[in-house]
């Protein structure tokens, strides 16, 4: 019996299924942790990182001296954010200021005439080198195991 069905039962005289409990983690597909990648990130982005704010500055001085600027990018997903629709290309000209990434790490595109700062985690690398993608993966995964500052 796959597991969220331990936490459904029929308890209507209808016959209709009521929910008891419900555990979201089931829900959630869950990332294979990546030795590497936890390794890199921890050894390099986060070594000394005391809290929230040095964390943020670990993560965005790793990525400064990784990402190789400019590159061309896919957004991945709409955010309400950000104006760049999803399955859109754009041309990432650098990281936003570093007190604009305070809470998650922001690049700038150029979009429609202007500067525009967006999350990096709505971009996926179409045209870049190998150290910047591996920097937009590390980025990607450190938000897809759930870890922020």
């Amino acid at each position: 019996m796959p597991e969220w069905k331990k936490y459904w039962s029929p308890a209507q005289d209808d016959g209709s299924i009521v929910l008891t409990s419900l555990r979201i983690e089931h829900y959630v597909p869950k990332l294979r942790k990546n030795r590497i990648r936890e390794e890199r990130i921890h050894n390099e982005v986060i070594v000394d990182a005391y809290g929230p704010e040095e964390q943020a500055l670990g993560w965005y001085y790793y990525l400064e001296n990784k990402i190789q600027f400019p590159f061309s990018a896919r957004c991945m997903a709409a955010k309400v954010v950000s104006p760049v629709r999803k399955g859109e290309t754009v041309e990432v000209r650098s990281l936003a200021p570093e007190n604009s990434c305070a809470h998650d790490m922001l690049v700038l595109i150029r979009w429609h005439g202007r500067n525009v700062a967006v999350p990096l985690s709505q971009l996926t690398a179409t045209d870049a080198d190998e150290s910047t993608v591996e920097a937009i993966g590390d980025w990607h995964y450190w938000l897809g195991h759930g870890y922020c500052f």
